[in-house]
Order: C-alpha cells, then sequence, then structure tokens
C-alpha cells in the first residue's frame, strides 16, 4: 500500500512537470524552430546521463526484449514529438486535447488485451468521467490559433496517441525487469540520435543568435521534464497498473491551465473550471479502492 502510495505521488509530479513544460515549450519556441527545441532538450538530457549511465546498467535481459525496447523509444519520444509537433500547426489545441483524450481508455484496452490487466467497473467509470472532463476542457477553451487544416492536424494527433499507447504499454512489460532510470536514459539517447538528422531538413530554421530566455527553456525542457517528468513516470509505471497511470495523463490539461494563468497570466473561464473539477474527480474514482481489493489485486501478477 505505501509503495502505490508513493506511486500516486510520482505520477502526480510527473504531471505537473509535464505541464510546465508545455509553458516552457512556449518560451522556446518564440526564439527557436521546434525541431531545434525537442534536440536541444533530448542532448541535454543525454549528456547528463551520461555521467552516472554505468549505474543503471544492471538489469536481466531476456532474449527478445529488444524488441519492446525498439517499440518504447521509436513510440516516444521520436514519433510521438514528431506527430504532436506537426499536429498543432494544422489543428487548434482544443480538438488536438479532445483527441489526446482518447488515451487512457487505448491504454486501457491494450493492457486488457496484451497484459491481462484486469479492469474494474469503478476504475472504467472514473475513466470516463475524466475523459469527460477532458474533452469539456477542451471545447469550453477559446481558441486563440488557426487550425488550417483540422482533418490533417486531427489525424496526425491520433497517431501522436497510438504511439503514446504503445508506449505505455511496452514500458510497463520493460519495467518488471529493467531500472526505470536506465529506460529513461535510452529514450534520451534515442531522441538524441533520431530528431539530429531532422535539423539537415530545408524547411527548419537554424538557430543565427543564442536567445537566453529560449537557451533557459530548453536547458528546464533536457533536465527537469525529460529526466524529472519520464524518470518519475516510469518509476511509477513499476508499481501500478498501466491503464492506472495513464487515466492521470488526463490531469496534464487542468494543470497546465492553471500554469498558463499563474505564470503567462492566461485566464480561466467558469466552463473550465467546472471541468477541472470533473477531470480530479474522475481520476480520485478511478484510483481509490477498498484496502481488501487493493491486496487482492497485488496478489495477481499483471
Amino acid at each position: 500500500m505505501l509503495l502505490r502510495n508513493l506511486a500516486v505521488v510520482a505520477l502526480l509530479m510527473a504531471m505537473l512537470l509535464w505541464s510546465s513544460g508545455y509553458i516552457a515549450m512556449k518560451f522556446a519556441f518564440q526564439h527557436y524552430d521546434p525541431m531545434v527545441v525537442m534536440l536541444g532538450r533530448m542532448l541535454i538530457s543525454s549528456l547528463c546521463f551520461l555521467w552516472v549511465f554505468k549505474r543503471f546498467c544492471d538489469f536481466d535481459y531476456h532474449r527478445g526484449d529488444w524488441k519492446y525496447l525498439l517499440v518504447m523509444v521509436l513510440s516516444e519520444p521520436c514519433l510521438y514529438f514528431l506527430f504532436e509537433g506537426y499536429a498543432l500547426e494544422n489543428t487548434s489545441a482544443q480538438q488536438a486535447g479532445i483527441v489526446l483524450a482518447l488515451l487512457p481508455l487505448l491504454v486501457s484496452v491494450g493492457a486488457w488485451l496484451w497484459l491481462g490487466e484486469r479492469l474494474s467497473r469503478q476504475a472504467l467509470s472514473g475513466f470516463i468521467i475524466a475523459i469527460a472532463g477532458a474533452i469539456w476542457l477542451s471545447l469550453a477553451g477559446e481558441a486563440t490559433e488557426s487550425a488550417p487544416n483540422p482533418l490533417l492536424g486531427n489525424l496526425l494527433e491520433l497517431c501522436a496517441v497510438l504511439c503514446a499507447t504503445s508506449y505505455i504499454l511496452a514500458l510497463k512489460h520493460l519495467t518488471q525487469r529493467y531500472s526505470p532510470w536506465f529506460l529513461t536514459a535510452l529514450q534520451s539517447f534515442a531522441g538524441t540520435l533520431f530528431f539530429a538528422p531532422i535539423l539537415a531538413l530545408p524547411q527548419v530554421a537554424l538557430p543565427q543568435t543564442l536567445e537566453i530566455e529560449g537557451l533557459l527553456a530548453i536547458v528546464y525542457l533536457g533536465l527537469i521534464v525529460n529526466i524529472g517528468a519520464y524518470g518519475l513516470y516510469n518509476l511509477s509505471v513499476s508499481k501500478v497498473s498501466a491503464s492506472q497511470s495513464s487515466a492521470f495523463i488526463n490531469l496534464i490539461p487542468v494543470m497546465t491551465l492553471v500554469l498558463a494563468w499563474l505564470i503567462l497570466g492566461e485566464q480561466l473561464n467558469s466552463e473550465q473550471l467546472l471541468a477541472s473539477v470533473l477531470v480530479m474527480a474522475g481520476i480520485v474514482l478511478s484510483q481509490w479502492q477498498p484496502e481488501s481489493s487493493v491486496s487482492d489485486q497485488q496478489a495477481t501478477p499483471a
């Protein structure tokens, strides 16, 4: 029970750090091309992990694990960041948020099909409430950016969500034998190798000057978000089910709105406040279990 509670705290911290990453990216994108920002954050986290990588190399490799490792790193950060970056250029953030709300249900279904995780009616009800709140939250926001090709953008966002689903399911399998910090470091290395060649594309604007605000934002993304958020999330997934951990993702739009209000001065309307409460209520419902149910679930291998 204690380990599960610590995992929940780690998930909450991971969601908060991930949410702060959207604020940091707003600052970084004002000065640098998105692909430059992605490579910069991956490179910074990779350099940090190089100093301590040997400490995380004690793992129990099983034959065929390379397939799960490859699926994990290709799914996220590589393809996920690529699809989401171009999706937001074609559709609105509100519509992308609706598509993103499908992630917990997709993970729950995938965990049931491939990992054998049981999904209670109470947890399913909590997921549905949280997803409904996330959709309401996205629809209640006032559009501030154009959506030149929403059909293409929403399709790309759906591809990003499918990548995130594959990532979470592969991660749940791998955390049984690999250190969460080893997996986090591997993501950083793979992301660096993936985004480096993209800078050679003609549509990517290379930096001409060094902007302190943009550089600090990239450093924050590499150190705090890439290492902190992904590390805490990977650690928590080893302690709770994949479907339960994915439910917390619905907190990201809520936390992002609050941080945007505090840091950027953006306002929350009444509908967004009510939707935020609905999301948090769904999270609480999906995670709350009687003591006996928790014991029974822990006794059953996932």
